[in-house]
């Protein structure tokens, strides 16, 4: 059984020795652990040090953004024959012993993916700003109401997959994947637990990527999850569309309808009746669409069953080292 623990960082010299040193090489159940560490463009000499506290560097260049750094580790980690995979920040906001306690549920069988809540015995560590707290919650609850869930944090990092997990996951967002993963692998009918880990609220040193700039991070978190969902749910993303049209159009019909029966006119209400009449043909077509779009799912789910059976072979074969993995990775993300 082998253990591998993907680390995205970028310019984490400060912390990343640290995170690296303190993840338990000893671990019941597990025979081996690999600690891989995919720099961002570091110029801060975060590889040097990652290299030297006992990690596998793997280094990007551009900063393509945090998406694709994470695949490139959940990547690498696949190649190597990794049976569960963790994925560790590498900013010290989380305590690398949790390692070992994130992946017995995995080890027990009792379900292919676990990520950490912040939000649950007391919440996160020290101060965590009021904005992001609120982000976290509103993104939480649309998640939710996406997938059917109960989950109380779908944004945190700190997260575990066995091989089934791994293999399925499909990812395209540039800027995050946190909450992208979780509407997927709920999806797909993924056995998900979420465990309760005690997190900083606030990084210590330097500032977060991510969510520096709130407005720009929401901007493209809702575009990643409005996909998930059309990818996901077709029939509920284009169905509510079309029920927004279709209701008002056909009740505008049935009252101006009324009104003419019982007036011999429609006047005043001509102008509203053609409002009416247009509203509900866009309804209609929209859910014309809504079908077209549960059937092109329905295909979807077929391909992505054989690109599973594809990635289960073809990792298990010694020529999945041969391909270098950025240029392996670089088509499938977002511009």
């Amino acid at each position: 059984m082998k253990l591998s623990v993907t680390i995205p960082a970028q310019n984490e010299a400060r912390t990343i020795g640290d995170v690296v040193r303190d993840i338990p090489r000893e671990i019941d159940g597990i025979d081996e652990v690999e600690v891989i560490v995919v720099d961002d463009a570091s110029d801060d000499g975060t590889a040097e040090l990652a290299e030297d506290a006992g990690a596998k560097v793997v280094t990007m260049t551009g900063r393509p953004g945090l998406g694709p750094v994470w695949r490139l580790g959940m990547d690498r980690a696949i190649r190597g024959g990794a049976d569960l995979i963790v994925n560790l920040d590498g900013d010290g906001q989380f305590r690398s012993s949790d390692v070992a306690e994130i992946v017995q549920p995995l080890l027990r069988g009792e379900c292919d993916f676990v990520h950490c809540t912040r939000f649950a015995h007391g919440g996160p560590v020290g101060r965590m700003p009021a904005i992001k707290r609120a982000g976290n919650w509103l993104v939480t609850k649309l998640a939710n109401a996406i997938c059917g869930t109960k989950f109380t944090d779908v944004s945190c990092g700190f997260r575990a997959y066995n091989r089934e997990a791994a293999y399925r996951l499909s990812q395209f967002g540039r800027w995050t994947y946190t909450e992208e993963c979780v509407v997927y692998l709920v999806g797909r009918g993924l056995r998900i637990k979420e465990m309760p880990f005690p997190v900083l609220g606030e990084r210590e040193h330097g500032k977060s990527r991510v969510a520096s700039n709130v407005i720009y991070f929401a901007s493209h978190l809702l575009h990643i999850l409005m996909r998930a969902v059309r990818d996901g749910k077709p029939m509920k993303f284009f169905g509510v569309v079309a029920a927004l049209a279709l209701l008002p159009g056909l009740l505008t019909l049935v009252l101006v309808g009324l009104w003419a029966i019982a007036m011999q006119t429609t006047t005043p209400f001509t102008g509203v009746l053609t409002i009416g009449i247009i509203a509900t043909l866009i309804g209609v077509l929209l859910t014309v669409l809504a079908l077209l779009a549960d059937m092109v799912s329905r295909h979807r789910l077929i391909h992505e069953e054989l690109l599973y059976l594809a990635r289960c072979r073809y990792y298990a074969s010694p020529q999945a080292d041969d391909v270098p993995e950025s240029a392996a990775l670089a088509s499938v993300f977002e511009a």
